[in-house]
């Protein structure tokens, strides 16, 4: 449920809804727009009876929320959210560049990719250490010496860096080295992992799961808040459906789905998405028209050696194009890189 308050309710008004709550253990969430204040009720709603809170001064109205998400519901803060990490803004009129490889494969490879997409404008160096890989014998990653390679390319290069994490122990190392928390696709529903990088305070990019609906996917975003951190990222990175032509199928309904519905800035993965290199620049730039705030783009200095997902990675020439294809569509929309 959330109150919404009238515009000329003053402090004391809304101090006073918010004191009455937290009296019956209920949780309060305040939004303060320019002219209206919301305030988000979380809990059992059956104690307020014998509370008429509808009219109480500087109370408009009682609006109750059907769906079972509620921090990450746009009822609850009507504004866009933007995530900070460090002097980077995901969100609002800024539009962000993930790229790097799958896969950490060395110090060398890593470096090159890392030089690759600081000159295409990427602000983040995306690059996995930790690979959940469909079959056991699929290579794994390098854990902490790849989390090392890729903290000596963020001094060098100044790039912000984002990798994915699979268990609580790859959280511990994970934390000492990134600047952005990975959720892959195959962990959306881990739910345990979700409390633990809630738990971290650290910017967590949360990918939508194989096979599942939106809400499904709001849902695992509220774990991570319901911890207490608000620093979250959506990623739509395809789902699973009957056509072959391409690996996954990339939902771009969902960028404006997730716009209508949740506060949380959401990018869109189209390497991923395809598995096929030439279908990512349109697909690219399609996110972007649908309202993406931002792209994660794999990229590797040689593809046809990659140790993973080299079919959809894109040649460092093939992101510079991107990249330039890119900026007049955006400027357009009113965003910049």
């Amino acid at each position: 449920m959330i109150i919404v308050m009238k515009p000329e309710a003053t402090n004391q008004d809304i101090d006073r809804i918010v004191g009455i709550l937290k009296e019956l253990n209920l949780s309060a969430h305040l939004s303060k727009g320019e002219t209206t204040t919301i305030i988000g009720l979380i809990g059992d709603k059956s104690r307020l009876a014998g509370h008429n809170l509808e009219i109480m001064p500087g109370v408009d109205k009682l609006v109750p929320i059907t769906e079972s998400y509620k921090l990450a519901n746009k009822k609850f803060h009507p504004a866009h959210s933007e995530v900070k990490v460090g002097d980077l803004t995901v969100g609002g009129g800024n539009f962000v560049i993930m790229s790097g490889p799958c896969a950490v494969e060395s110090g060398e490879q890593l470096m090159a990719a890392a030089e690759a997409v600081k000159a295409g404008g990427a602000q983040v160096l995306r690059g996995g250490a930790y690979k959940p890989r469909t079959s056991p014998y699929s290579f794994q990653g390098l854990e902490e010496e790849g989390l090392r390679y890729m903290a000596n390319a963020r001094e060098k290069y100044g790039l912000k860096i984002v990798c994915e994490v699979t268990s609580e122990s790859a959280v511990k190392s994970a934390v000492r080295y990134v600047d952005i928390l990975q959720i892959g696709a195959r962990n959306m529903q881990n739910y345990e992992l979700l409390k633990v990088v809630g738990r971290t305070k650290l910017p967590v990019l949360l990918k939508r799961g194989l096979a599942a609906t939106i809400d499904e996917w709001l849902n695992a975003a509220e774990y991570i808040l319901s911890e207490g951190n608000p620093h979250v990222i959506l990623c739509e990175r395809g789902i699973r459906t009957f056509e072959t032509a391409t690996r996954h199928t990339l939902d771009i309904s969902a960028i404006p789905v997730i716009k209508a519905k949740s506060h949380l800035p959401v990018i869109a993965d189209p390497s991923h998405g395809t598995g096929v290199r030439a279908y990512v620049t349109p697909m690219a730039k399609a996110a972007a028209a649908a309202g993406a705030d931002g792209l994660m783009i794999e990229v590797h200095p040689t593809p046809e050696t990659a140790m993973s997902d080299g079919p959809q990675s894109l040649s460092p020439e093939e992101f510079l194009r991107l990249m330039e294809e890119l900026r007049p569509l955006l400027r357009l929309m009113g965003k910049h890189i």
